[in-house]
């Protein structure tokens, strides 16, 4: 067992030592919470030293003399051919590349948004969690960093509304980076991207949703896939949907194997109409998934991290 597995079972052994404050007498249960929490959050910082001690370990020193020989001067411009794509540039033009390919436009997503594209367009009560600080990074001046691409769904809704008094139908896909404030590890960033569908029209349904994104799977990893769907919440969709498929074989997939990519559902009323959409007359599905987990299945990328760490050795990788 290596060190990391020990302190996530101590962790484990620590919340359920918490469980047992039901059995402490009500006036010593303050300070019993105390040192559980003080135990778990020490926990925590040995996790989080450990990880990053690994991930340090894993990447090799950059060697500066590989650039030029000694006593050499450096090349104004290094050759072309010398440097690489970032791997989440490919991806993400491949996934809008197929996307258009079915008909839909692509908008850019924005750096820097409001609270009422954020949460207030898309039927988040005042009082949801997800307006408060634990998900949400906030400047001074009280914009936010898109936390989802979903911040986009207002202003495609509102930008080509028009498309359906002639009788032509909104699709529109929205790549874009988001930030959330999340406790990094070898699965969780701060900084990730993510891209988001939107279709409109007077008769869509759940079954063409469905059709889409199982085209837009089995486009991308290049083979017939099942799908499965679970029960799920957003505020701006209803019913609300987590879109599983069939895991691919190029990722060592067997039967039965299912992996979640990512969550949709037909447009809430209340979104629509905020956006001047009649919801009586049209309907709406939309969906949002991370391309960063589409990356590291695709290529078996182990670490989140690689991602932004401009590391050239692992960049590289992908020339």
């Amino acid at each position: 067992m290596t060190e990391i597995e020990k302190l996530k079972l101590e962790l484990k052994q620590v919340n359920a030592e918490y469980a047992g404050i039901r059995d402490v007498p009500a006036e010593e249960r303050a300070e019993f919470g105390r040192k559980i929490n003080a135990k778990k959050q020490d926990i925590i910082a040995k996790i989080l030293a450990a990880e990053k001690a690994a991930l340090d370990a894993e990447v090799e020193a950059l060697d500066v003399t590989a650039f030029t020989a000694p006593n050499e001067p450096v090349p104004e411009v290094y050759p072309q051919d010398y440097g690489s794509r970032h791997p989440l540039t490919m991806e993400l033009e491949r996934v809008a590349e197929i996307y258009q390919m079915m008909g839909f436009d692509v908008v850019e997503s924005r750096q820097l948004d409001d609270e009422y594209h954020m949460f207030d367009s898309l039927n988040f009560a005042k009082e949801h969690p997800a307006r408060d600080g634990y998900d949400t990074f906030r400047t001074e001046e009280g914009l936010i960093p898109p936390a989802h691409t979903s911040t986009m769904q207002h202003r495609v809704l509102k930008k080509y509304r028009d498309r359906l008094a002639r009788g032509e139908n909104i699709a529109v896909v929205v790549p874009g980076r988001v930030y959330r404030n999340e406790d990094v590890d070898a699965t969780h960033e701060h900084t990730f991207y993510q891209c988001e569908g939107v279709y409109v029209s007077r008769e869509c349904n759940m079954g063409q949703m469905l059709g889409i994104l199982r085209e837009f799977f089995e486009k991308y990893y290049e083979q017939k896939l099942e799908i499965r769907t679970q029960p799920g919440y957003f505020p701006f969709t209803e019913p609300s949907l987590e879109f599983m498929i069939e895991k691919p074989k190029s990722l060592g997939g067997k039967k039965g194997d299912f992996l979640e990519m990512l969550g949709c559902g037909m447009i809430h009323p209340n979104v629509l109409q905020m956006a001047g959409i009649d919801p009586k007359e049209y309907h709406g599905f939309a969906w949002g998934g991370g391309i960063d987990r589409l990356v590291m299945l695709r290529y078996g990328i182990k670490d989140v991290r690689y991602f932004e760490s401009g590391n050239l050795n692992f960049l590289r990788n992908f020339r």
